[in-house]
């Protein structure tokens, strides 16, 4: 059975796209921590992100580096933190978080539930 973002990938469920090249692709967290958090994801489905041949991973983080841009320039913050859990979903992906202070990228806080207009207002904006 494919995971969720693999359906995101093929295209079977909706998601709020920020950034897609060939072998990546990059959208809103649907349970965000802050308003602009982003996961980047490989195409290829690979669980554990230190299974990504090098090549590949290089490629990955200099996607992901160039998302971070993005967001930073459309969302107020300090700096865009990184982070890789990878227990959520059996599928590599990096989190993308506008932050301001260390705990802006603390997971073990209240995820952010935000209205389908916020968040299409988000993807709107990110990529504007």
């Amino acid at each position: 059975m494919s995971t969720i973002f693999q359906r995101i990938i093929n295209k079977e469920i909706p998601a709020y796209i920020i950034e897609e090249d060939e072998f990546h692709l990059a959208f809103l967290d649907i349970n965000p921590l802050k308003e602009g958090h982003t996961l980047v994801i490989p195409k290829k489905e690979v669980d554990y992100i230190f299974d990504i041949e090098n090549q590949d991973l290089e490629k990955l983080i200099l996607f992901a580096k160039k998302v971070a841009i993005k967001i930073k320039s459309k969302i107020p913050c300090t700096k865009v933190g990184m982070t890789v859990i990878g227990l959520e979903v059996p599928h590599a992906h990096i989190h993308l978080i506008p932050m301001n202070s260390i705990s802006d990228m603390n997971f073990s806080k209240e995820k952010l539930n935000l209205s389908k207009e916020r968040m299409l207002e988000l993807h709107e904006f990110i990529n504007s």
